[in-house]
């Protein structure tokens, strides 16, 4: 079926990226939906996230690609930093899954320097709007990204 299928692509994809020397320094998060890959998350560099693009592109089974990565700005984290964002990440996630509109969906977060990311696919628009705002009201979030695709 398509369910596996894709959970499989998506697991390609992860190892092909965990086992590129290039690619494998970035906080990347790989979900596919029908032979779709989208790659999110924190890369040091464009090259980085042209290189992970690449690299899902050669996965056997993806039919396309979508590049939502963003790139971090400036200096690497700190341990306060890093710690403070896995935080925020984990906040964000427990109060997505809190909520009786969201609760339902798979959102991969990513935080960095308090700017959380949130991708996946969701049912609908208003689904995507109530993740932002759930997202924004977690204490530590400077601002929301909000990345997600509705399901087609």
């Amino acid at each position: 079926g398509t369910h596996l299928d894709d959970a499989v692509i998506t697991t390609k994809v992860k190892s092909t990226l965990l086992t590129d020397s290039q690619a494998r320094s970035g906080d990347t998060s790989v979900e596919t939906r029908k032979g779709e890959v989208l790659l999110s998350g924190f890369v040091d560099s464009q090259a980085q996230a042209d290189r992970e693009v690449q690299l899902a592109k050669s996965v056997e089974g993806v039919q396309s690609v979508q590049n939502k990565l963003m790139i971090k700005n400036g200096k690497a984290a700190t341990a306060g930093n890093q710690l403070d964002d896995s935080v925020i990440t984990v906040k964000v996630k427990s109060a997505l899954l809190a909520d009786d509109r969201t609760r339902g969906t798979e959102f991969a977060v990513t935080t960095n320097k308090g700017v959380v990311q949130l991708s996946g696919f969701v049912d609908s628009a208003d689904e995507q709007a109530r993740a932002t705002s759930v997202a924004r009201n977690v204490e530590g979030v400077q601002s929301v990204v909000n990345d997600t695709s509705i399901k087609k």
